[in-house]
């Protein structure tokens, strides 16, 4: 098969969770225009469950961050294994989403043609030399997914395809998901999912005003499932809203922090009625899922990494205070950045939402 026509294609991204899901649409695209096209990813291991069930993806590939941990040599024995395992594959193409120079060089001897992105801090000579095309990067007023979808050409223009964020279920994954909500009680009720949490504090709004908007959906009549990552920062969020909620009869609180993986917290996605939550991943899972979701961002460039999808609400800080701008942003900050939000503009989004889907569904 020619490089007009390719048989197998390797798309890198290396980067976090809700990176390597915005970069699916670049596998649907290749699909869509060469359906019998295998497509493997090469992410890193700890990303690998959000694409682990997708049925674009041929083979999933991964570099472990603790390689570096251990003796050169063992490192050098993973390298070069991983490697070679690519170079089995005999790509025609390689899809560089990443701006690592491992990356790179294994676009440029793992394929036989090669594409980048023109980063700004890569404007040289050696970046060019690892990629046999450069395309543009498209800056911060263009989402991401965009932005990963310049990749295409020469092979691919993306006007000419209709690419989608693609986030994948199992059964299995659902059958797990379920078992351990009626572990808590749960009997097939329907459900708002609040994940009210990030691993950067400086995204969160601030407990109370969560604790709020949760016993609002309560005082409304709406059962609530809260999810939390195992990350500690998370889990002691998900503690402080909880332990100020009055249950009243009829409704019901459950609660998954730190007991589910990845794919079973889309599945707890896929269940819902609607999902609120911030800039983070399990925004994006709920957007490829298309859930009518509400979203609050702050100091993040909002145009870039919106949720990708016309069914959310977008409630951003910087319409109620001053933000930082993005790129000054020390991700270890603990201060709550979307405190400027008022409870009464997110309630009022929600129960907008809500009214929305139930009127669909009649």
């Amino acid at each position: 098969m020619s490089l007009a026509r390719p048989n197998r294609i390797l798309i890198i991204k290396l980067r976090h969770h809700g990176d390597v899901l915005l970069s699916t649409p670049v596998a649907a695209a290749v699909k869509q225009r060469f359906p019998d096209c295998e497509i493997d990813m090469l992410v890193y291991r700890e990303t690998a469950d959000i694409i682990r069930d997708n049925p674009l993806i041929t083979q999933i590939f991964t570099i472990d961050r603790d390689w570096k941990k251990q003796s050169k040599r063992a490192q050098f024995t993973h390298e070069k294994n991983l490697f070679l395992a690519l170079k089995a594959r005999g790509y025609d193409w390689a899809f560089n989403l990443s701006d690592q120079w491992r990356a790179a060089i294994i676009a440029k001897y793992c394929a036989r043609s090669s594409i980048g992105l023109a980063y700004s801090k890569r404007d040289n000579a050696l970046w060019r030399f690892c990629h046999d095309f450069v395309n543009p990067d498209l800056d911060w007023t263009h989402h991401v997914v965009d932005r990963h979808l310049n990749i295409l050409p020469p092979l691919i223009h993306p006007h000419e395809i209709q690419a989608e964020v693609s986030m994948v279920v199992s059964n299995d994954t659902r059958i797990s998901l379920r078992q351990k909500l009626r572990a808590q009680g749960w009997n097939e009720e329907s459900y708002v999912l609040v994940h009210p949490g990030s691993r950067w504090l400086f995204k969160c709004w601030e407990d109370d005003k969560s604790a709020a908007l949760v016993q609002l959906l309560l005082n409304h009549g709406r059962n609530v499932v809260l999810t939390a990552s195992p990350d500690k920062t998370e889990q002691a969020i998900l503690e402080a809203i909880t332990e100020s909620l009055q249950i009243h009869a009829g409704v019901n609180v459950w609660t998954l922090s730190g007991n589910i993986n990845l794919r079973e917290l889309a599945a707890a996605i896929e269940g819902a009625e609607m999902f609120v939550g911030v800039d983070s991943v399990p925004m994006h899972i709920a957007a490829a899922l298309d859930k009518p979701q509400v979203a609050l961002f702050g100091p993040s460039w909002v145009s870039r990494w919106r949720p990708y999808s016309e069914n959310a609400e977008i409630i951003w800080a910087g319409d109620f205070g001053e933000l930082p701008n993005p790129e000054t942003i020390d991700t270890r900050n603990t201060n709550r950045m979307l405190k400027a939000i008022p409870l009464e503009a997110v309630w009022e989004k929600v129960r907008q939402k809500l009214n929305q889907t139930e009127q669909k569904a009649v």
